[in-house]
C-alpha cells in the first residue's frame, strides 16, 4: 500500500461516484457475491476480494465504503456535484448491502492509513483446570467480522502475549525518537490514555496477586 491520506475520499466525491455509476453493473455484482460469502461465513476471502477492489479501482472502492456507512454529507455532496438521482443510486446500496459495511470500513482503514487487519474486538471466556489449579482464558482477536488468532492460555501465558505487544509498542516509539520523527497529536493523546488504563489494570492485577500469595495452595 503506498499509505494513502484522506484526500482519496474527501475530494472529487462526484469523480469518485462517476466511476462507479461507469461500472455499476459490475460492482453490483462483485457486492451481490460478497453478501452471499459473508452470509456464508466466509469473512476472509471477502476481505480479500474486497482488498483486490481497492486495488484495481480505488474510485470504485471509496464509493461504495462511504455509501455503505450512510454518509449524510458524503450523499449531499453528490447531489450538489451530480444530481439527486446519482446519490439514491448510492442510497440504494447501503439499503442492499448492509451486511458490507463493516469489512469495507475496515478495509478503507486499510487503505487510507496504511494498517492491516486493525483489531476491533477481544472476545474472552474464562474456565479453570482444577486438576492444574489454573484458571483459563480463551479469547479470540477480531478484526471486524474475521478472527485473526483464537487460543486458550493460562493468566501468565496470556501476560506474556501483552508484554511482546507492549515491546515491540516500546520499541517503535524508540525508533521514532532516535530517528527524530514526530508522533502527532491524537495519537500521543491515545498513548497516554492506554498507558493510564494500563496502569489501573495493573493495580488491579498487583492487589489480586497479593491475595494468592496469602491464600494457601489448594485453598477453596
Amino acid at each position: 500500500m503506498d499509505g494513502r491520506d484522506d484526500t482519496d475520499e474527501t475530494e472529487l466525491p462526484g469523480a469518485l461516484v462517476t466511476e462507479f455509476l461507469e461500472r455499476e453493473s459490475g460492482t453490483r455484482a462483485l457486492l451481490d457475491e460478497l453478501e452471499r460469502l459473508t452470509l456464508e461465513g466466509e469473512h476472509e476471502e471477502v476481505r480479500e476480494r474486497i482488498r483486490a477492489l481497492a486495488e484495481a479501482n480505488t474510485g470504485v472502492f471509496f464509493a461504495v465504503a462511504l455509501s455503505l456507512t450512510g454518509s449524510k454529507q458524503f450523499f449531499g455532496d453528490v447531489e450538489a456535484q451530480l444530481d439527486v438521482t446519482a446519490a439514491d443510486t448510492l442510497r440504494d446500496l447501503a439499503d442492499t448491502y448492509p451486511t458490507l459495511e463493516e469489512p469495507f470500513s475496515v478495509v478503507r482503514t486499510e487503505q487510507s492509513h496504511d494498517r492491516f487487519n486493525p483489531v476491533t474486538g477481544l472476545s474472552t471466556t474464562t474456565t479453570y483446570h482444577a486438576e492444574e489449579e489454573v484458571p483459563l482464558i480463551r479469547y479470540a482477536m477480531q478484526s471486524g467480522d474475521l478472527t485473526l488468532l483464537e487460543a486458550t492460555e493460562s493468566p501468565q501465558e496470556v501476560l506474556q502475549v501483552a508484554i511482546y505487544l507492549v515491546q515491540a509498542t516500546t520499541d517503535s516509539l524508540e525508533a521514532s525518537l532516535e530517528q527524530e520523527h514526530s508522533v502527532n497529536t491524537e495519537e500521543l493523546s491515545g498513548l497516554i490514555d492506554r498507558r493510564e488504563e494500563l496502569e489501573t489494570e495493573l493495580d488491579h492485577l498487583r492487589a489480586q496477586i497479593d491475595e494468592l500469595r496469602r491464600r494457601p495452595v489448594g485453598d477453596e
